[in-house]
């Protein structure tokens, strides 16, 4: 079906500003005092460990729907605590530069800067950081593209069930836990075992714990941030005073607790470790490892290698017909719904309900497998009836409910588009496996045959007005020279009437799109020389490649980038014959197949029989 029109939704449904992250937002369900039933999925973590890089999938119902990468342990910064030197104060930013030890400073902005001290982010920069003054920092956010990480003095240490803040003194419970009489019960813990002066944050795992449990947590990341003041002491700037945890101890601490029904490692050693860390965090899982010993790679097995490969693309497809496009930028990801190839059985509103409600799930999904972060703008298709809007919008909230990094859904546009901000934390999944295109820069697009080759031509003009050579051998990539020759050579002539020189054009497929590679300029006779490696009467032993494009009788060689065309050869394609050149012209020559058995005479008998593997690399025809 095609894509509908234009047209604004109704009346804006009522949207709450809701959190999805741990430790805000509040749980989202459907109308007031009702909360859908929903099954418990089926839960896995799959690492698959290698010693180079490791990776996390984390798949419900075995649908993939987060997915971690952990390369060499320095390669990770988000965690770590350094001891770090202000390199650069910037007044006009409130913000400075430090030395981390890192390939790029970090940026620490002046709200981070003094989290021992309360009234300095109402201070000028220059007055809570000098030039050379060490710091200890947290890095909050990896570096990104071109930007360093970014730092906070506010350090946190998690640990299985508390998180603690040594500067800081509030108390948090995580808003995932649903029962209010269990969050206020383990706030009061909180209250109660907090150490002077510092926070604790309760985390979601910890529901239903009891105040020994988390006091033996504390206990542990007490003394953790013992050790790291007494490293800080006495280490020179710049310097790391603590590594956040390798992948596996991550993986458990954050990930396994009774919503995870199986635990699969692909490594034995890093499953031994894991069984380590269980028993010492959570004894009460360890049966939920296993050891992956099957013969079919983990991810290939499980289909996360295949559902990594669609998480790139830009069209998604939804099991109803319609399909999501993405198109991410740099800090705004536009997200639109179509319908597709579903055309409905009743009528358009409800074609349109079932795919917007399906387009819900599916886009909370892409949006934690992708880890899109930013402002995030999505195009549902139209809805006239209120309550279609409103239950779009539920489904999707519900959605979000899984999702542990922070969303705010902000509301509808003017428009009708739905508004909604997603923490950025890490890179996006695109761009920790992919890179920028170096032909489009990142475009998508490049630019037509038809334009570079107008471009090259005024190259070769160009050229030649500063040379003042009789002729000149340029190479071009195939399709591109194919245009600067034209059919029957039309474009070449016309350029050689132009500037009144002999021009020979090539194609050559390792050339770039948009280069032009000049072989020689000079004489013409030297030129030519060069330009037509072969005579008339020569035999060659070739390789045809191709039947020719419009006569499918004859086959097509190339020699240097130089196109021969074989009389009767097009059904010995990949097969060397022995043929005799009869016609040679400026951008392809003519041959006859010869029978092995005749006698090789005449000139052909002075000139040893050519293979192209004595050439160089093939080129496509170029005319």
């Amino acid at each position: 079906m095609a894509r509908r029109r234009r047209r604004r939704w109704g009346k804006r449904p009522a949207l709450p500003t809701v959190g999805t992250a741990e430790d805000t937002g509040a749980p989202q369900t459907g109308d007031e005092g009702q909360k859908p039933s929903e099954q418990k999925p089926f839960k896995e973590l799959l690492v698959n460990y290698g010693p180079r890089y490791s990776r996390l999938a984390i798949l419900e119902d075995g649908q993939l729907v987060e997915f971690y990468i952990e390369r060499d342990e320095e390669d990770q910064a988000v965690g770590n605590i350094y001891k770090g030197r202000v390199e650069n104060v910037l007044p006009g930013m409130r913000a400075a530069f430090v030395n981390l030890g890192l390939d790029k400073n970090a940026f620490l902005y002046v709200d981070d800067a003094a989290a021992d001290d309360k009234a300095a982010r109402h201070r000028p920069i220059q007055e809570v950081l000098k030039v050379g003054q060490d710091v200890v920092v947290q890095v909050a956010k990896e570096p990104i593209g071109t930007k360093g990480a970014r730092v906070t003095t506010n350090v946190s240490l998690p640990g299985r069930y508390l998180v603690l803040t040594p500067y800081s003194e509030t108390i948090g419970v995580s808003r995932r836990i649903e029962n209010a009489a269990d969050r206020e019960r383990l706030r009061g813990i909180a209250e109660k075992i907090r150490p002077k002066g510092m926070g604790l944050i309760v985390r979601t795992v910890a529901e239903g714990s009891t105040q020994r449990t988390l006091q033996r947590d504390l206990a542990y990341l007490r003394r953790l941030w013992a050790r790291i003041r007494r490293k800080a002491k006495t280490v020179k700037a710049p310097a790391v005073l603590h590594r956040e945890a390798g992948l596996i101890v991550r993986t458990v601490r954050d990930h396994l607790d009774e919503s995870v029904d199986r635990f699969v490692i692909d490594d034995a050693q890093a499953f031994e470790r894991a069984q380590e860390v269980v028993m010492a965090l959570s004894p009460e899982l360890k049966d939920r490892l296993v050891l992956w010993q099957e013969q079919t790679p983990l991810f290939e097995a499980r289909g996360v290698e295949a559902e990594l490969d669609r998480a790139l693309k830009r069209r998604v497809w939804l099991k109803c017909g319609g399909y999501l496009i993405i198109d991410e930028t740099e800090g705004l990801t536009v997200i639109d719904v179509n319908t597709g190839k579903n055309v409905g059985t009743t009528d358009l509103a409800d074609t349109v309900l079932v795919t917007n409600r399906e387009a819900a799930v599916e886009i909370a999904r892409q949006l934690r497998l992708r880890d899109i972060s930013g402002i995030i703008l999505v195009d549902f298709i139209d809805m006239e009836k209120e309550e279609h809007q409103a239950e779009v919008i539920r489904t999707f909230q519900r959605a979000l409910k899984s999702d542990r990094t922070r969303v705010t859904v902000l509301g509808l546009t003017r428009l009708g588009l739905l508004e909604l901000t997603r923490k950025k934390v890490r890179e996006s999944l695109g761009n920790q496996l992919t890179k920028v295109c170096p032909q489009c820069d990142g475009r998508g697009r490049v630019l037509s045959e038809e334009v570079i080759a107008a471009r090259l031509r005024q190259r070769i003009i160009e050229r030649l007005r500063q040379t003042g050579a009789e002729a000149l051998l340029a190479e071009a990539y195939p399709t591109v020279a194919a245009h600067l020759i034209g059919p029957g050579g039309a474009n070449l002539k016309e350029l050689e009437r132009e500037t009144g020189r002999t021009i020979y054009i090539r194609g050559a497929a390792d050339c770039d799109p948009e280069v032009l590679r000049i072989k020689l300029v000079g004489r013409r006779e030297e030129v030519e020389a060069q330009a037509l490696p072969v005579r008339e009467g020569e035999r060659l032993r070739i390789l045809i490649e191709e039947r020719h494009a419009t006569n499918p009788r004859d086959g097509i060689a190339r020699l240097e980038g130089y196109v021969i065309d074989v009389e009767g050869a097009g059904n010995l394609v990949g097969q060397r014959v022995l043929a005799e050149v009869h016609r040679v012209m400026k951008t392809f020559a003519t041959a006859r197949l010869v029978e092995e058995a005749l006698p090789v005479a005449g000139r052909a008998e002075e000139v040893p029989a050519r293979t192209l593997a004595e050439a160089p690399a093939a080129a496509q025809r170029t005319g």
